[in-house]
């Protein structure tokens, strides 16, 4: 039952640690492939003018690996009768700088004049479903900037839906389109080099911070910066509560098995007791009974260990090739049980381990060392 329990305790820790990193690994992934790295914006109500020039004296900046005017705005989408409200994202005909072709999971990533004389349009899958729209649907696209009035009538244009793209996180799923800027110029009745934004693309994601840092240096007022990490601060705060708490509670299952060996090893030196002071009598030592118990413990330990170590093995396998933990999408933003084990977890969980067991067997040893070798003769008959 000792083996038993360091065998689920470890595989549990193990096994929950796998998940949680692979929780962190996918929703990363999710945000910094779709998101912006950085954007630039203005702290006044007035768009960007001459973005042109400044999306190329951005792309200069060492660590900037590209950067782009982008209208940005709300809107209305109709496909047949159905009508949902929208952000509506005007970006280069080629595409935007994010990797939303990858999610593409109907149709294909076209923003260009397509067969039917309407440019294309990409949308998020839950909008998709909201509206009843597939490839091909003709999507009519409302704008308005400012209050409607009779000099301010809202701008229409139709769109031919090419692609629909799936991340799983509600926030890109639910609310945005994606359009040639050129027609977004028409949208929002602005005329280019106009932008709202410029989006920025750096070279290596563990320098975004830096390469912010530089931006805010460099770029005058009115111009401020956001990083992905700023802008989706409430989706990384979940991520990290994840990460810190769940192993913490799990790690109390090591804790209990560990502590199971008090009571497994106590019962060995009650049942050896004769043993004990047959040893003593010979001239053993407490040392070298002490150790005795101590390293039934570590035996105990050490297989649970082995156990445990290959139950979580065995998950991974049956969760990579079968998905055999699935989750609900709109509350997880995956499918299934993502799991990322890490070498450093299993020396964690193996020390921690063996430190708990060899914790946990000291005390039984020290009371079969403390025994009277007369007494435990007298016991025994």
């Amino acid at each position: 039952m000792a083996i038993t329990g360091v065998a689920v305790g470890s595989a549990g820790l193990l096994i929950a640690l796998a998940i949680v990193h692979g929780f962190k690994l996918t929703i990363e992934e999710k945000i910094l492939g779709f998101g912006n790295h950085i954007t630039v914006h203005t702290y006044t109500t007035q768009p960007i003018f001459r973005a042109d020039t400044l999306s190329t004296f951005i792309a200069d900046i060492p660590g900037v690996d590209a950067a782009q005017p982008v209208i940005y705005g709300q809107g209305m989408v109709q496909a047949g009768q159905l009508v949902e409200g929208s952000f509506v994202k005007g970006v280069d005909r080629d595409g935007d700088l994010s990797d939303v072709r990858s999610y593409i999971i109907s149709g294909t990533y076209d923003l260009t004049q397509q067969e039917t004389g309407r440019p294309g349009l990409v949308m998020g899958a839950r909008l998709a479903r909201s509206l009843n729209a597939s490839p091909g649907n003709t999507i009519t696209v409302y704008t308005v900037r400012g209050g409607l009035s009779a000099n301010n009538m809202p701008e229409i244009v139709q769109f031919t839906l090419t692609g629909i793209y799936e991340t799983g996180i509600d926030k890109f799923d639910d609310t945005l389109v994606l359009v040639d800027r050129t027609f977004a110029y028409r949208l929002f009745n602005i005329e280019p080099p106009v932008a709202d934004q410029i989006d920025i693309r750096v070279s290596n994601l563990a320098a975004i911070e830096q390469v912010q840092q530089v931006l805010n240096e460099t770029l005058p007022l009115p111009f401020y910066t956001e990083n992905i990490y700023q802008a989706y601060s409430s989706l990384f705060a979940w991520i990290n509560l994840q990460e810190q708490t769940i192993p913490f509670v799990i790690a109390v299952m090591v804790i209990i098995a560990a502590f199971n060996l008090i009571g497994t090893v106590l019962m060995m030196v009650l049942e050896r007791t004769k043993d004990i002071g047959i040893l003593k009598t010979m001239g053993a030592g407490d040392k070298q009974i002490r150790k005795v118990f101590i390293m039934e413990g570590l035996m105990v330990a050490v297989t649970g260990l082995v156990i445990g170590i290959l139950l979580s093995l065995l998950f991974y396998y049956l969760q990579t090739t079968y998905e055999i933990i699935p989750l609900s999408q709109e509350n997880y933003y995956m499918d299934t049980a993502p799991v990322h084990p890490k070498l450093s977890d299993f020396f964690l969980v193996t020390g921690v381990t063996l430190f708990l067991c060899w914790l946990a067997s000291w005390l039984p040893a020290r009371i079969a060392a403390a025994t009277d070798p007369l007494r435990t003769i007298q016991f025994g008959r």
